[in-house]
């Protein structure tokens, strides 16, 4: 049988070397080096711990439940997918497409923390440490004193921590760094997994912050193992299209805060810079109404926005076709025959086109009123009314259902200036709302006879 590998490992940072020395060569603390046998690779015992300190048992009434303090990143579309700022001992994953612009949000989010006096350090296994400092001045973050290094090997990175003890700590990327543990190569399951696991629990036991960025596959969903989404705290995506300038951050994870709450930036030369009113990049600004079109209003997270939805129907042939981009294709061939059945729209001869403008996408139900309603306007070549907007659920038996928190959305739409509203009749509020006409309906064909009386 073949003798294992004598090691000697530091009882302060972890760090390993092949030969004992007076001072650790990670750490630099004296007489911490202790004798240790390194493990076959078939050997895994020992090897794992848990990802969070052990307790013992007790009951959820006797444990003190105190709210987690929260630093703000300087951002504050950032924060509020964050749940309001980094959390101590926090781990967060964030991905998304190449170029999109993790690297610049968190860079630009490190020099903010620094400047404010925390401790950050930002960790480079992609970029040399002279082409981050480059993006850095083309951001305009002119002596920054955000601290960089340019490594992949998960030890050295754990030891730097140790020494460092920085505040928030930035991983770019978890697919490069590797463990000597383990044979397989950067990026692979194993390695991802196994060193996302010790960050973690570096984090856990240490205090520090650490945002780990992931990279993407074809289909948009984080590379690597799926139990990576399960280990860390929060998880976040970076959406929008690289051709234009808008980004939507989405938070589809948070232990510390609400789970589909977006972030709304803009790229600009000196990078992103959060968009307060996002309802302005979601509506087409139209000199007078147009045929197709219809605002609704979506629910973020906690943030109403109002974005638009245009249709366009035309003669199709004898296949004709049904495409929606932002909102589901199947439900929208659900909502056409509701139409044709209820409301008495047949649309079996024609093209029908849907799009949410701005590249948002909609997932939730409150959209199918709108749908329905800028289907029609398109097909009888009819604009609906200056200052209009609706949203609802509509079924299969043609009734309109209410959507949650139908009162904060309608405040929303009359603080934008609209004016006159089709919405479920439980989402009526028993008080009016100034300057606001609102008509509640309890089924489709009321929605549509309304629209066709303030044609």
């Amino acid at each position: 049988m073949a003798k294992d590998k004598t090691n000697y490992v530091c009882s302060d940072c972890g760090g390993i070397s092949p030969k004992w020395l007076g001072k650790c060569p990670h750490c630099n603390a004296w007489n911490t080096l202790i004798e240790s046998v390194a493990e076959s690779a078939s050997t895994t015992k020992n090897r794992f711990a848990a990802l969070a300190k052990t307790a013992e048992v007790t009951t959820l009434g006797d444990i003190d439940a105190v709210d987690m303090a929260r630093t703000p990143t300087g951002h504050e579309e950032l924060d509020r997918v964050l749940g309001g700022g980094i959390v101590e001992g926090g781990v967060v994953l964030i991905g998304g497409d190449p170029g999109i612009g993790k690297s610049t949000l968190l860079l630009q989010a490190l020099d903010s923390l620094q400047r404010n006096g925390k401790n950050t350090l930002y960790v480079t296994g992609e970029e040399s440490g002279a082409q981050v400092a480059l993006r850095s001045r083309r951001l305009g973050l002119d002596n920054s004193q955000v601290k960089v290094l340019a490594e992949i090997g998960l030890e050295k990175i754990l030891a730097t921590l140790h020494a460092m003890q920085p505040d928030i700590a930035v991983i770019d990327s978890i697919q490069t760094v590797y463990s000597d543990q383990l044979t397989s190569a950067p990026g692979s399951v194993a390695q991802v997994r196994e060193c996302a696991a010790h960050l973690t629990r570096a984090a856990k036991a240490s205090g520090v912050c650490i945002v780990l960025v992931g990279h993407v596959t074809k289909e948009g969903t984080l590379a690597g193992p799926r139990v990576l989404e399960h280990m860390v705290d929060t998880v976040l995506y970076f959406e929008g299209d690289t051709h234009s300038s808008f980004r939507l951050v989405r938070a589809i994870k948070n232990r510390f805060g609400a789970v589909n709450e977006i972030g709304v930036f803009a790229m600009t030369e000196k990078g992103l810079k959060g968009v307060s009113n996002p309802s302005a990049i979601f509506l087409s600004q139209h000199a007078e109404p147009v045929p197709g079109s219809c605002v609704m209003v979506t629910l973020e997270g906690t943030r109403p926005m109002l974005v638009e939805i245009q249709a366009l129907v035309d003669s199709g042939g004898p296949s004709p076709r049904r495409l929606s981009v932002g909102l589901d294709k199947d439900r929208l061939a659900m909502l056409l025959a509701v139409l044709h059945r209820h409301a008495g729209v047949a649309c079996m001869d024609q093209d029908v086109f849907v799009n949410a403008v701005g590249g948002v996408r909609i997932s939730e139900p409150a959209a199918d009123l709108a749908v329905m309603l800028a289907i029609t306007s398109s097909l009888r070549g009819k604009p609906l009314p200056k200052g209009f907007f609706a949203f609802g659920e509509v079924g299969l038996a043609g009734e309109v259902r209410p959507a949650p928190r139908g009162q904060e959305r309608l405040r929303e739409a009359a603080k934008l200036g609209f004016t006159v509203a089709v919405v479920p009749k439980s989402n009526a509020p028993k008080k009016a709302i100034e300057g606001l006409t609102i008509h509640a309906v309890e089924r489709v064909e009321q929605a549509m006879g309304i629209v066709r009386e303030l044609g």
